[in-house]
């Protein structure tokens, strides 16, 4: 058993001893102390749609806490706020491409109130609960972090005839996502069930829903009696968000983009 003695006096320590019971001097014995960092908890955060002149805003109230939301969104933010954004990979920048869709979603972090930018348009929020939904092409804007966020392939002839296009946004897990649509939103659930659209205006659907392109009559000739063609065929168990009407103001701006573009091909 090795003897130990103080540096300063000399005296002869006990094995134990972190300091010299005579002069008091320190042994340099290394006494170490853990310590469990103390992780700050992540804070409220709070969607919000607010309406001002005719135009909807979406405001999102954050203390200690941060959102995603989809690139060239954020209108004007107050407090102590940062933006981060995430360098895309290859693979997202070849679905861009494709879908024409922003590939960045940038993050705002910290505590104050952002407002995203204001439509014509309809925000609707979709509160989700450890589920999965489907989104139409540009039809997210904003989602809490805990929200993962995917793509949905489409099969061929769904991409090529149902609008949806080749992807479509998939969101996933529990927290709030904020969609924008034309119109107001409908909500109808299907228990095992089937429904029939003709148009592209189904804005969500969730997991359980399968999309299928179809004619609504058996044969050609069948189809071209009843004045009706390809159509949008959902089934399964499960809800969909449709907005089948446009609301009064995104109306009279299309009708007046509309007219617009009839008066320059008159003149031409």
């Amino acid at each position: 058993m090795e003897i130990k003695y103080c540096s300063n006096c000399g005296s002869k320590l006990k094995s134990e001893s972190t300091f010299c019971g005579n002069c008091g001097t320190a042994t340099h014995k290394k006494v170490t102390q853990t310590v469990t960092p103390v992780q700050e908890k992540a804070g409220d955060i709070n969607f919000k749609i607010v309406n001002k002149e005719h135009l909807n805003l979406v405001e999102v109230k954050l203390e200690n806490n941060a959102f995603r939301y989809e690139a060239g969104a954020m209108h004007y933010m107050n407090g102590n706020l940062e933006l981060e954004s995430e360098i895309p990979s290859v693979g997202s920048m070849f679905k861009s491409m494709l879908t024409r869709e922003k590939i960045v979603k940038p993050v705002i972090r910290g505590s104050g109130t952002v407002f995203l930018q204001p439509t014509f348009g309809e925000y609707t929020i979709l509160d989700l609960k450890n589920e999965e939904w489907i989104l139409d092409r540009g039809a997210y804007l904003a989602s809490e972090i805990e929200v993962e966020i995917g793509s949905f392939t489409n099969k061929a002839i769904n991409a090529i005839f149902s609008g949806e296009k080749w992807f479509q946004t998939v969101v996933a897990g529990t927290g709030k996502v904020v969609v924008t649509s034309a119109g107001p939103i409908e909500e109808i659930e299907l228990n095992n069930g089937k429904l029939v659209v003709d148009g592209a205006f189904a804005i969500a659907r969730s997991s359980g829903i399968d999309l299928k392109v179809s004619k609504v009559t058996k044969g050609i000739f069948s189809s071209i009696i009843s004045g009706e063609g390809i159509v949008n065929t959902f089934t399964g168990t499960g809800k969909i968000w449709i907005a089948p009407v446009d609301n009064y103001l995104t109306t009279l701006l299309n009708s007046i983009f509309n007219l617009g573009y009839q008066i320059r091909n008159i003149s031409k």
